[in-house]
């Protein structure tokens, strides 16, 4: 169930730098768009806090950042034209590889 947690922590991670981007770039909706970066700041912060009661604490934490910053990574391209070109690429694999070596290495 930790894992689940983790999961879920490290989406909602996703959350907080997509509304802080938001909200510099939809005007009539700034409040907005922190107040949803904020919320999901406390939420992934809950959920990483649920998951390290069975995951322990450096591979939680090392997953739930890695993930973090690949859905950045992902939105980044998908919404707002940041680069995607094949060292960037290449980089985030080597995360997401390293990822997948600590999920099965526990």
């Amino acid at each position: 169930m930790g894992w689940l947690y983790l999961l879920l922590a490290a989406i909602l991670e996703i959350g907080w730098p997509f509304g802080l981007k938001m909200s510099q770039t939809v005007s009539n909706q700034k409040l907005l768009w922190i107040l949803f970066a904020v919320l999901s700041m406390a939420g992934s912060g809950f959920l990483l806090w649920v998951a390290q009661k069975t995951i322990p604490m450096g591979t939680a934490y090392a997953v739930w950042t890695g993930l973090g910053a690949v859905g950045a990574f992902v939105l980044g391209i998908l919404y707002f034209n940041d680069s995607a070109s094949m060292f960037r690429i290449a980089s985030v694999t080597l995360l997401i590889l390293g990822i997948i070596g600590l999920k099965l290495s526990s």
